[in-house]
């Protein structure tokens, strides 16, 4: 998008997200959630906005789905694309950006995204695209992180840590049913929700964080922020590995998400 004024932000979203690839693997049993939830059918056009490594698209696929996906990171779609031929499915991957979708107006049956429109930096601008490329009627779905639980927490203190640049929403507002209902506003009906869980095998909440450092984009940023400052870096590992904690028994943390549903008028 011309004069983006958060053009450099999202290069450093492109560039810590790159290293995403690891999680995948947990975030594939949610995708089937989603696409489950989203009512995915035979012979529909399909979206999945932030598509990663296409968790999403090729669950979408699997139903019989013509698919589409974008993503701001080559690397991820690199995996989407390596995947995807795992089972020969032809799935249109584009890099591109939310807030700028590349496609007409009404194009989609259904719009997805996991885990990844809520880190756009003005929702309504999101949201906005999202409904424009869906069709009358059509169906919009997606999984947040609650803020009041384990994501939500960490990302709340990692923006405690490394505070966003001025007119960034938090992405876990995303995961606010009051929230979500007035951001999509008049534009749709029948808005329903839904939660499930995503759990990471971890053998402690230490190594849970190290996991975190390794592949989380804005956990990424904040340690390489913080190398010069290790007692503040010790602290915020100490913060991070005690809400960990709270969600962690039996070798795993549990992460529980919203899913939202809802038609476009």
């Amino acid at each position: 998008m011309a004069n983006d004024p958060f053009a450099q932000f999202k290069a450093m979203q492109r560039e810590g997200w790159a290293l995403f690839s690891p999680l995948a693997t947990f975030t594939t049993p949610p995708a089937a959630a989603l696409v489950e939830f989203a009512g995915v059918s035979a012979g529909q056009n399909v979206l999945d906005v932030a598509c990663g490594t296409g968790v999403v698209a090729v669950t979408a696929a699997r139903r019989g789905a013509t698919v589409s996906g974008l993503d701001l990171s080559p690397v991820l779609l690199d995996d989407a694309h390596r995947n995807a031929s795992v089972i020969g499915a032809t799935i249109d991957f584009r890099e591109g950006d939310v807030e700028n979708l590349p496609y007409a107006d009404a194009s989609f049956d259904v719009v997805l995204s996991q885990f990844g429109h809520m880190f756009a930096p003005r929702p309504a601008v999101a949201i906005a695209e999202m409904l424009r490329v869906l069709k009358p009627g059509g169906r919009i779905a997606f999984s947040t992180w609650p803020p009041e639980l384990m994501l939500g927490r960490v990302f709340a203190l990692t923006g405690k840590y490394l505070p966003p640049p001025t007119g960034i929403a938090p992405p876990p507002q995303w995961g606010d049913p009051n929230i979500v209902r007035e951001r999509l506003g008049d534009a749709v009906r029948d808005i329903e929700f839904t939660r499930d869980d995503m759990v990471v095998p971890a053998l402690s909440p230490a190594h849970y964080r190290v996991q975190m450092e390794l592949t989380a984009g804005p956990i990424i940023k904040l340690i390489q922020t913080l190398e010069g400052e290790p007692q503040k870096l010790a602290q915020f590992r100490a913060e991070l590995e005690a809400i960990a904690a709270q969600y962690f028994a039996h070798n795993r943390v549990r992460q529980s998400f919203l899913i939202t549903r809802a038609i476009k008028r």
